[in-house]
Formats: C-alpha cells, sequence, structure tokens
C-alpha cells in the first residue's frame, strides 16, 4: 500500500506524462490522470461510497463547477476580439500608423515590433494572436528595408509575449477564475510590468543598433510631420478601442466580461469604418474563437477535475508540509518554483501548465508568504518564456512558419530578449511595488 502523498504526486505526474506524450488530449489527459488516481489510491478516499461513484461524483461535480463562472465568459470574448482584428486588415493599419512616429528613434523600425505587439496585446489578449500579426506585417516589410531579419526575429518573438502580460490577458483570466483573484486587479497588475518589459527591449535594440550599425539600413527613411499627422486617423481609432477596453475596467464601469463585450462590439465597429468586414471575416473569427475557447475550457475543466482528486488524496497539503519542513527562503522557493516552470516550459504549452501546476503551487507560495495577486503577474512571466523555450516554444514556431527560418536562428536571435525577460521577473521579486502600485492606486 503506498500512502505518501510526495509519492503519489511523482506517480501522478508520470501518467499524466504518459498519457501527454501519447498524443491525447490535454482535458482528456487531466480527466485520466485523475481518474487513475482515485482507481489506484482509492484507500486514501473517505470511504463513504465505492471508489466508482466517487469518480462519478466529483467528475461531475468539479466540470460543473469549472464551467459555471461569469468571469470565464470573458475568455470566448476577448479571443472573438482578437480574431476580428485579426482577420480584418487593422491590424495592418496599426503597423502602418507607427512607423513615421518610430522611425527616428536609434533601431528605427526595428521598435515597430514592439510597439506594435504591445499595443495588439492590449486589444487580443492572445501571444500566438499578436506574434503571428505582427509578425506577417513586419518580418517581410523589414527585411525590404534592409533592417537585421535575425533582430527582427528576435524581438518579434519577446515582444509577442507581451499578449499574456498585457490585458487584456487570457492567461490572467485563466489564473484569476482558478485562483479566486481579482481579474480587473490582475489586469491592472499586469501593465506597469509589462511596459517595463517592452522598455527593456527597446532599450536593447538601441544598444544594438548603436554598437552594430550593420543592423539598420544602409539608407534611413524619412517621414515628414504631414506623414505622421496622417498616420493619426489609423492610430486613433485602435487607442479607443484600448481605451474603451481597459478604461471600462479601470474606471471601475464594467467587470472584465462586460468590457470584453464592449471590445467584440468596438472590433466588429472598426471593422466596419475600415471596410474590413464581410460575412467570411466574421465566420472565420466565430470558427476560430469556438474552437479556441472549446479547448482552453476543455482543459481547464479538466484541470479542476484533478485538482480535486489531488486535495481528496492530501497531495496539495503534504507538498506544502514537504516544501514548509525543508526550511528553504521565500526566496529560494520562487526560485526553484521559476526554474520548475522554465522546465515544464520546454514541453508543455503555457495554458496547459497554468492548469496543471496551479492546484499544487498556490497553496505553497501563499504558505510562504508570497501575494496570489503578485504571483499571478510572476506566474504570466514564467508561461511567457514557456512561449520562446524549445522544443515546445509556441511563438518559436509561429515565426518559423511565417519567416520560412531554422530554429536555430530563431532560437539564437531570441536568447537576448529571453535574458531581457530573466531581468523583469529580478525585478519585480525584489522590487514587488511595481506589481502592486497600479492597483493600490486605483482599484481599492
Amino acid at each position: 500500500m503506498i500512502a505518501d502523498p510526495l509519492i503519489l504526486s511523482i506517480i501522478l505526474i508520470a501518467i499524466m506524462f504518459v498519457f501527454l506524450l501519447s498524443s491525447i488530449w490535454i482535458g482528456v489527459s487531466l480527466i485520466l490522470t485523475g481518474i487513475v488516481g482515485m482507481l489506484l489510491f482509492d484507500h486514501n478516499l473517505p470511504p463513504v461510497l465505492s471508489v466508482y461513484d466517487k469518480i462519478g461524483d466529483l467528475l461531475a461535480g468539479s466540470l460543473y463547477d469549472a464551467m459555471n463562472s461569469w468571469s470565464l465568459a470573458a475568455l470566448p470574448m476577448f479571443i472573438l476580439m482578437g480574431e476580428i482584428l485579426y482577420k480584418s486588415s487593422i491590424s495592418t493599419k496599426l503597423l502602418n500608423g507607427l512607423k513615421p512616429w518610430l522611425a527616428y528613434i536609434p533601431g528605427g523600425l526595428l521598435h515597430v515590433n514592439v510597439a506594435a505587439c504591445s499595443l495588439f496585446a492590449a486589444v487580443s489578449g492572445s501571444s500566438a494572436a499578436t506574434t503571428a500579426t505582427v509578425g506577417k506585417i513586419t518580418l517581410d516589410e523589414l527585411k525590404k528595408r534592409g533592417y537585421s531579419k535575425e533582430l527582427a526575429m528576435g524581438s518579434l518573438a519577446g515582444s509577442g509575449t507581451l499578449g499574456f502580460l498585457i490585458p487584456p490577458s487570457l492567461i490572467m483570466i485563466i489564473y484569476g477564475v482558478m485562483s479566486d483573484v481579482s481579474i480587473g486587479k490582475l489586469f491592472v497588475a499586469g501593465i506597469l510590468p509589462g511596459l517595463l518589459m517592452a522598455s527593456l527591449y527597446s532599450f536593447y535594440i538601441m544598444y544594438k543598433a548603436k554598437v552594430d550599425p550593420s543592423v539598420l539600413p544602409d539608407v534611413e527613411e524619412t517621414f515628414t510631420w504631414t506623414d505622421k499627422l496622417h498616420s493619426l486617423k489609423d492610430l486613433a481609432p485602435i487607442f479607443s478601442l484600448i481605451f474603451v477596453v481597459l478604461g471600462s475596467i479601470y474606471g471601475g464601469f464594467a467587470t472584465p466580461t462586460e468590457a470584453a463585450a464592449l471590445g467584440v462590439l468596438g472590433s466588429l465597429i472598426l471593422a466596419a469604418y475600415f471596410r474590413a468586414i464581410n460575412i467570411e471575416v466574421l465566420k472565420n473569427a466565430i470558427l476560430n474563437t469556438v474552437k479556441t475557447s472549446v479547448m482552453i475550457g476543455f482543459i481547464i475543466a479538466g484541470a479542476v477535475f484533478l485538482s480535486q482528486v489531488i486535495g481528496f488524496l492530501g497531495i496539495a497539503r503534504a507538498m506544502s508540509e514537504f516544501i514548509t519542513e525543508l526550511g528553504l527562503s521565500p526566496l529560494m522557493l520562487i526560485l526553484l518554483i521559476g526554474i520548475m516552470y522554465i522546465i515544464l516550459g520546454m514541453i508543455l504549452e503555457a495554458v496547459s501548465i497554468v492548469v496543471m501546476t496551479l492546484p499544487i503551487v498556490l497553496p505553497i507560495v501563499v504558505l510562504a508568504g508570497f501575494d496570489p495577486l503578485w504571483f499571478g503577474v510572476f506566474l504570466v512571466f514564467m508561461v511567457e518564456m514557456a512561449q520562446i523555450t524549445p522544443p515546445v516554444g509556441f511563438s518559436l514556431f509561429v515565426i518559423q512558419s511565417i519567416s520560412d527560418e531554422k530554429i536555430e536562428t530563431i532560437l539564437k536571435a531570441t536568447l537576448p530578449f529571453f535574458i531581457m525577460m530573466v531581468i523583469t521577473v529580478v525585478l519585480i521579486t525584489f522590487f514587488p511595488g511595481i506589481v502592486f502600485y497600479l492597483p493600490n492606486q486605483m482599484i481599492k
């Protein structure tokens, strides 16, 4: 009889990876892992019903609880908003509007990736959509103008991950639902860290342009004030959408779910204003939204069931006690957790990492004295790193598909921006006020 919950956790993790490596859907893998765990270790469960009755009751209850969340309704709405912007030509207008304003900064139009990803992240919430949308527009254009393709790919890979951090963020919605942390506060908390990381990217580009002029074209492109003013007609509507979505949340006028509905309405109005909407675009956007939302919802449901099983078997409590008995300092604990997430990021995608680890990790970090709001931002950084770490770095695959470059080349180009991401994590760890400042000021 195996009774040690720590051994149970290792066995369950091994079972889960067997299912995942068997190419079974992630949601199904999580549910099967929970069922196998209960069948193997039913002696750890309260002896009230048969194990099959317990599995049925727990599975039905957890699946209902996972999906019966008003906050979760924001997820498909933000996905639909991003899809409408992606399928229409609005994203192209965003880039064209930014060009005249960035041309005179050291590094020139290489900053377009950082600026465009930051802005598109604020209306999409998806790193994949951000990377694909901006990359399709910028990579070929920057290469034609004589900019370093390697630096363009690296800045795209790093900046594309901002879709998870700069609100509205799909990962933050999932974290908020699973951890019972205010999604509005999470959105606000992600702003300064996101801007900090984007600034570090831009500083690196400026540094690179100064020490290695070969990354820039021989002939600089010039823009007049007339060009800048003309570009505002493309930028103003998009900035208005960002203001409506985020302003309604921060001003207390709307919940994240209501703001998401406003975002969908705003994206439809923008698409109509730019004459970039038709039945085909709308149909594809809705279809992709349904596919993505169902996939994420199924994963969340499976994760909630597995977390219930973990609670029944006493694994979370035992893990917390084990970590506590190790006597690790809070900083050493968060370092080990960060390393764990980086390793997981090499084999799993972002949503899976969050939903599979949060039931075990969150009680431990709270017990160590970390605020769940701060840990939510920290976790987003960790899954951002997962987007650009091989072999399952989703953003790397997106860039490879639109650049036709070898993955080794993309990895080399991405490394400096990965380091910038690590620096940002260190800064928010030693200076948590970066995370808490805006929530304390704007949401009481």
